[in-house]
């Protein structure tokens, strides 16, 4: 049973339509000001808001405002009521970022319908898609549905890129975010002397280059492949047609971009105080946790002593080193390039 949070001061309002909800099979919550309202979407978490804009305490706009700025509540359906009919109140509801609005007064059907397509809609971007290249057309062709966006992401070009082969380089400008529909890609900045620091790893069904794109700069870092992949380029504009015309969408790249954050900054820590040891096993271990698919086999992929260097942060003398001592203590197999983990579980015991 879906939760539908009514937040609307007038008593007589409130009881007939959370009666209507009901009937309709819905779990209905209210509450009578703007300031309850808030709390409640924060302690509930309902999949549906409906909210007066004229309200003492604090009106809709800025109840929407507030839940808007937090992750928590940021993609929760919001539909406005207001008595006003003018169009400069919805013009303002909807450049806000509402999905709906709703003029007092209305009739059940109209109210039930609008909640209907509301809450069926955000089901869709909810939805896990497959991370493929038909993963995505169907999500882009789900969120274009529900948006009614036109022409969005049409015939995608699936490039394909060699082994160590650039995908973009820092300081160039951005023409879109890239879709892994195969492979594996790293991304990586250079120091004044040419060293390379590699800052993140992906794989198949990840995007990559989006925050320069959401912060309007050139690239920060530059990204090439660690083996042969195929990559699909969404245009810079058919992306921002997307995320600009979906709350729902623009939370998945926030979540995004706040875990990329997090990530980067435990790295940084690491990187400070840990040992080279530690920061091998660490960095062999997000290997694994990047892209081992069969968990009934050992893990092992072919990689560079010198990629595996960059993504500790030390020579790659010291790396080599330390894989030995991994490969006498049978933690690790070496075949060339191919390292295998034997012992996931030492090696993690190693990095903690």
């Amino acid at each position: 049973m879906k939760t539908i949070l009514l937040i609307e001061d007038n008593l007589e309002m409130r009881e007939n339509t959370s009666e209507i909800l009901e009937l309709a099979n819905y779990n209905v919550i209210t509450a009578k000001n703007g300031k309850d309202g808030v709390r409640m979407a924060n302690s509930n978490h309902p999949d549906l808001i409906i909210c007066d804009i004229m309200m003492p305490e604090l009106d809709g706009y800025g109840v929407f405002h507030l839940l808007s700025k937090d992750s928590a509540t940021a993609s929760i359906p919001f539909i406005f009521l207001t008595a006003k009919a003018e169009k400069s109140d919805y013009r303002k509801g909807m450049s806000m970022g509402a999905d709906d609005y709703l003029t007092k007064p209305f009739d059940d059907l109209e109210l039930l319908t609008a909640v209907e397509i509301r809450l069926k809609k955000n089901e869709i971007l909810k939805t896990e898609y497959a991370k493929t290249f038909e993963g995505l057309n169907e999500f882009i062709k789900e969120a274009k549905d529900v948006d009614s966006l036109e022409k969005l992401s049409e015939n995608k070009e699936i490039r394909k890129y060699k082994k160590k082969e650039n995908i973009y380089e820092e300081g160039a400008t951005p023409k879109g975010i890239f879709f892994i529909n195969k492979g594996k890609i790293k991304t990586y900045k250079l120091n004044e002397d040419g060293k390379e620091y590699i800052t993140g790893l992906y794989s198949e069904g990840d995007f990559i280059g989006y925050n320069t794109i959401l912060e309007d700069t050139h690239y920060h870092d530059s990204a090439a492949t660690l083996e042969d992949s195929e990559i699909i380029l969404i245009p810079k504009d058919e992306f921002f047609s997307l995320l600009n015309n979906s709350r729902e969408v623009s939370a998945k790249f926030i979540k995004m971009l706040s875990n990329n954050v997090a990530e980067k900054e435990e790295r940084l820590i690491k990187l400070a105080y840990n040992s080279v040891r530690k920061r091998v096993a660490e960095a062999l271990i997000m290997l694994k946790l990047r892209y081992h698919k069969n968990e009934n086999e050992n893990f092992s992929m072919a990689i560079s002593r010198e990629d595996i260097a960059n993504i500790v942060g030390t020579a790659t003398e010291s790396v080599i080193r330390t894989l030995s001592d991994f490969k006498e203590e049978k933690l690790i197999d070496i075949k060339g390039s191919n390292i295998t983990l034997l012992n996931s579980q030492k090696l993690m015991a190693l990095k903690n």
